[in-house]
């Protein structure tokens, strides 16, 4: 029997806090929205908290840093309960909460009754979030959309990376394969090799930005890397 969608959240919060999100039929404190609102009035707002936490200010660089944040997390969630369960959370905006806490990440928090659909909804529901967030993040600070993908895929082979460090993950591996590979949604973007019992490896073929940060220095995945710069 498939297990409950607690139960699956419960476990997975063990992985590490990107994959922690709280589920029941009140939220685990004050301040949660539906993340509809976090990809419409509340961006520029989140965008510039963020580049007050990095010391970039609010530019392309926190932009593209929260953009980043918010994929890791939906990543994380997703890869978790299709490894966990062979099935993922409803992550429509509507349906998933966040709030900005006082320091740490994007928090997350999932309303109980929580639907679910099966693990190859990962990408189409994950990527249908990051859309939302595409022109803004274009016209309102300059991020590219070479970018943005990239981004997407980077945190989608660092959320797998985490989590078979704890987690037996045939199934997320088998997902993040297929939308890396040709033809999957995120083609292009980079370099994937997954070896069993070796883990995984990424090069990307764009940078975060995140080396323009004070103090910041370049992403193991970074396409900086393997030119030299």
């Amino acid at each position: 029997m498939e297990p409950g969608m607690g139960d699956v959240l419960r476990r997975l919060a063990s992985v590490g806090p990107f994959f922690a999100v709280p589920h029941g039929a009140e939220p685990p404190g004050p301040g949660f929205r539906p993340l509809s609102e976090l990809y419409g009035e509340h961006l520029t707002p989140y965008v510039a908290e963020v580049g007050r936490r990095i010391g970039s200010g609010p530019d392309r660089v926190a932009a593209s840093t929260a953009q980043f944040g918010i994929a890791s997390r939906l990543w994380s969630l997703g890869l978790g309960c299709a490894a966990l369960a062979g099935r993922i959370p409803d992550l429509a905006p509507d349906r998933l909460h966040w709030r900005m806490p006082e320091a740490a990440s994007l928090e997350l928090w999932l309303p109980a009754p929580a639907a679910t659909l099966p693990a190859e909804a990962l990408g189409e529901s994950v990527l249908k979030n990051l859309a939302l967030l595409e022109a803004p993040l274009r016209e309102g600070f300059g991020v590219s959309a070479k970018v943005l993908r990239g981004n997407a895929a980077s945190g989608l082979v660092g959320a797998l990376r985490v989590l078979l460090d704890r987690v037996p993950g045939e199934k997320a591996v088998e997902l993040a394969g297929a939308l890396l590979a040709d033809g999957g949604a995120l083609a292009g973007t980079g370099t994937f090799i997954h070896e069993e019992g070796l883990g995984v490896a990424f090069v990307r073929r764009s940078c975060c930005l995140y080396y323009r940060v004070p103090g910041g220095g370049l992403c193991g995945d970074c396409v900086l890397r393997t030119r030299g710069t």
